[in-house]
């Protein structure tokens, strides 16, 4: 347990170490943002932060902790990063079409099926039993890993905003793997606290004001990570398993389904972007960058406290703390106009009702 730890902050400490050189490596190799009309800095910064990130992240695991991981598995996994750093690194030197970077996610989930070997293979639900997934083991796994990858990717619009959301789902995602799902692989929580230890020493120089940004490199990397992970605890998926994974991914998943709802509402290209997500509708609603940044933390730890009291659960509380959450959501995202602020149907019938019961009442 020591050296498990004393590789924790071994690892906290490469990754502050390894981020100003990445930076000045940015700068040189043009991987830089620029000022635009969809963008919120007002100078040149440079990207690919997620570099020192994955660096720190693999030095740790091949170095100080190879003893805990399966060997094959690791360089299996390895493969697929390098695949995704890949991905990232080129688009953010010269900025790849959504297709392409699709490609390269496609190509790295494809090792991670075909070669590590983590994938799902059977669900469980309620009052069906356990079903072989089959030939469908595939497209499936390749989904999952796609929309996880994309969502992280997307929310990636503020300073350390897709970093500390990140620390905040693998950390719960940590815990609830090694003491509530019983997932035997033990290997897998560590290998999370030990990317959660490289963000965080990422973090102080990507929070705003940001010195670096995580860059598709980074984005693209953590999202395919936490993806990953998610399929050790998904391989004999459950109505648990699945529904835990989703909720502590809540600001992510959220963002995207309301992302691609509201573009086609508009009937615009799924893929065009804008500046209507979550974090452009808190700050045009007045809150500041670090005041958005903090309001999305919070809503990331209350997902988090949710997804706690799901493994202490019945079935039917299971279910009544989806409907609830789902609910709760909803109000929020009509609250700000997340999908439009002419859109807002469960405000308008709860309005209804009420204006209903007030006229009975006068009556």
């Amino acid at each position: 347990m020591y050296r498990i730890i004393a590789s924790l902050f071994a690892t906290m400490i490469l990754s502050a170490i390894l981020t100003p050189f990445i930076r000045l490596l940015a700068f040189k190799v043009g991987a830089v943002d620029n000022p635009n009309a969809r963008r919120v800095n007002k100078v040149p910064m440079p990207t690919m932060g997620g570099l020192a990130i994955f660096l720190a992240f693999n030095v740790t695991n091949f170095l100080l902790l190879r003893k805990q991981y399966p060997i094959e598995q690791l360089w299996a996994l390895l493969l697929a990063e390098c695949i995704i750093l890949a991905t990232g690194i080129i688009d953010d030197i010269y900025e790849l079409k959504p297709r392409q970077k699709i490609y390269g996610i496609t190509l790295a989930a494809l090792v991670v099926f075909f070669i590590a070997k983590i994938k799902m293979t059977t669900i469980t639900l309620p009052f069906l039993g356990t079903v072989t997934l089959g030939w469908l083991s595939l497209p499936i796994t390749l989904i999952w890993i796609l929309a996880i990858t994309n969502a992280v990717n997307l929310i990636d619009g503020l300073d350390g905003l897709a970093t500390g959301v990140a620390i905040i789902a693998l950390s719960t995602s940590a815990v609830t793997g090694y003491f509530f799902l019983n997932v035997t692989n033990t290997f897998i929580s560590i290998m999370m606290f030990t990317l959660v230890a490289a963000l965080i020493g990422f973090l102080p120089y990507n929070f705003h004001p940001a010195k670096i940004y995580l860059g598709d490199t980074g984005s693209l990397f953590i999202g395919f990570m936490i993806s990953v992970f998610a399929l050790y605890g998904l391989k004999n998926a459950t109505f648990i398993t699945i529904i835990i994974p989703v909720i502590i991914l809540g600001v992510p998943i959220t963002d995207t389904v309301y992302a691609i709802l509201r573009r086609i509402l508009n009937k615009k290209p799924i893929s065009q972007a804008d500046k209507h997500h979550l974090h452009h509708r808190l700050m045009q609603m007045g809150l500041s960058h670090r005041q958005t940044v903090l309001v999305i933390y919070g809503i990331a730890l209350i997902f988090s406290s949710i997804s706690l009291l799901y493994p202490i659960s019945s079935f039917w509380g299971s279910v009544l703390l989806t409907v609830a959450t789902l609910l709760g959501l909803e109000i929020f995202v009509e609250v700000i106009g997340l999908v439009g602020e002419s859109r807002r149907p469960l405000l308008n019938f709860i309005k209804k009702i009420v204006l209903l019961s007030e006229n009975k009442i006068e009556k």
